[in-house]
C-alpha cells in the first residue's frame, strides 16, 4: 500500500507491506521505492516492510534549496515517527546506506539494527572521478536509454547484462510514470559523493551488518571493510559473484541473509 506522508517539511511517498517487526528500506541514487519490490514482496510475510522515495526520486519532490545526506536522514526519522514506528531494522543501499549511517548517528533511538549494502565512509580519488563522470553523463548522454546503459555498467554483474536482466530493468525504468530528471539525479549525487562519516562511525551503537558485492566496482568490498572496522561490533560479509545491487539480482539470497540478521538482532534463536 502506498501513500503520501507529510514529514520534515515535504511530502514523501512511502510503501508499507505486511505486518510484524518494522523494517525501513532506504534506496540509493535515483531509485524509487519500487527498487525494493523483491523485498516488499519477499519479506512482508514476517515483517512490516516500509520503502519510500528519497527527495528528488519518484514521487517525492526535489527541494528548492540545498540537498544533504543529513536532511534525507532526518526525512527517514520523521517518516518513521509519522508512521508511528518507534524503532526499525534499517537497511540502506549505496546512497541509501550513507543516509542510513547518518540516521543511526543522528537518531540512534530509531534504529534497531543496521544493514549497509554497497556502502562507503569517505570517497577516494577513483570514486570521486566516477561520480564526476556520472554527473556529466546525466546531461551529455544522447538519450535516457543510452544514459542508463552506460550508468548500469557500474551497477550490475556481467551475467545481468548478458541474460537480459539489465535491458528489462531499463525498459521498466523508462516506463515508470515518475521519471527522475537529470537535475534531480545530479543534485542527489552531489551529497552522496561528499559523504564523510569515517571519524564518526564509532558512534554507531546499533548491531550492524555490512554487505559488499565481490564484483562491485562502484563501492568495492574494501570500502565496506573500512566501514565495518569503524563501527563497534559490525560484521562484513562479501557476497561472492555479486556486484553493486544484489538485492535485485539475487533477491532470495539477500532476503535470507537480512532476515537471519534481523532475527538475531531481535533476539530470536536461529535454527541449526
Amino acid at each position: 500500500m502506498g501513500e503520501y506522508v507529510e514529514a520534515n517539511g515535504t511530502t514523501i511517498w512511502a510503501e508499507s507491506h505486511g505486518q510484524g517487526p518494522d523494517v525501513l528500506l532506504i534506496a540509493g541514487l535515483s531509485d524509487p521505492a519500487e527498487a525494493w519490490q523483491a523485498q516488499l514482496d519477499g519479506l512482508s510475510d514476517r515483517y512490516r516492510v516500509i520503502a519510500f522515495d528519497n527527495r528528488g526520486a519518484g514521487r517525492t519532490p526535489l527541494p528548492d534549496g540545498p540537498l544533504s545526506v543529513a536532511m534525507m536522514a532526518d526525512d527517514a526519522a520523521e517518516l518513521l515517527r509519522v508512521l508511528r514506528v518507534d524503532r526499525a531494522h534499517v537497511a540502506g543501499f549505496s546512497g541509501g546506506s550513507v543516509i542510513a549511517q547518518e540516521l543511526a548517528l543522528r537518531h540512534p533511538e530509531a534504529v534497531r539494527s543496521l544493514v549497509l549494502m554497497s556502502t562507503w565512509a569517505r570517497a577516494d580519488a577513483y570514486f570521486t572521478t566516477m561520480g564526476r563522470f556520472w554527473h556529466w553523463l546525466a546531461t551529455q548522454a544522447p538519450d535516457e536509454r543510452a544514459m542508463l546503459e552506460a550508468f548500469f555498467l557500474w551497477i550490475y554483474t556481467r551475467r545481468a547484462h548478458a541474460d537480459g536482466t539489465v535491458q528489462r530493468i531499463i525498459d521498466e525504468t523508462l516506463a515508470f510514470p515518475h521519471p527522475q530528471s537529470a537535475e534531480a539525479f545530479q543534485r542527489q549525487l552531489e551529497p552522496f559523493m561528499h559523504h564523510d562519516t569515517l571519524d564518526r562511525l564509532p558512534g554507531i551503537t546499533a548491531p550492524t551488518l555490512v554487505l559488499a558485492g565481490e564484483q562491485d566496482i562502484a563501492s568495492p568490498p574494501r570500502f565496506g571493510r573500512v566501514v565495518a572496522d569503524a563501527i563497534p561490533g559490525a560484521h562484513l560479509e562479501v557476497m561472492a559473484g555479486e556486484a553493486h545491487q544484489p538485492f535485485q539480482e539475487s533477491p532470495d539470497l539477500f532476503n535470507a541473509r537480512v532476515d537471519a540478521f534481523w532475527r538475531e538482532a531481535g533476539g530470536e534463536t536461529l535454527p541449526g
